[in-house]
């Protein structure tokens, strides 16, 4: 356990907040957690030299805030 650098524990974090977005029922609190464990997996990426792992990463952010910014500029249907 002392071997376990600050980026290992980066990466771990990573995992865990993507597996939290993959139990989100509402889309947008899925999105927001997905974009920051991909974020998080993109540093983690970049920090041991894997710019696949960063790449990928890099790609789900983007499309996270693509449909980020599309689900806020939609109206919300009203209440019933």
């Amino acid at each position: 356990m002392d071997n376990i650098n600050i980026w290992e524990w980066v990466g771990y974090l990573a995992s865990v907040v993507v597996a939290i977005s993959l139990m989100m029922a509402n889309i947008k609190k899925l999105r927001w957690w997905n974009l920051i464990g991909a974020g998080l997996f993109v540093a983690y990426g970049l920090a041991i030299d894997a710019i696949p792992v960063a790449l990928v990463n890099f790609f789900i952010v983007l499309i996270d805030a693509y449909y980020l910014v599309k689900l806020y500029r939609e109206p919300t249907p009203p209440e019933k």
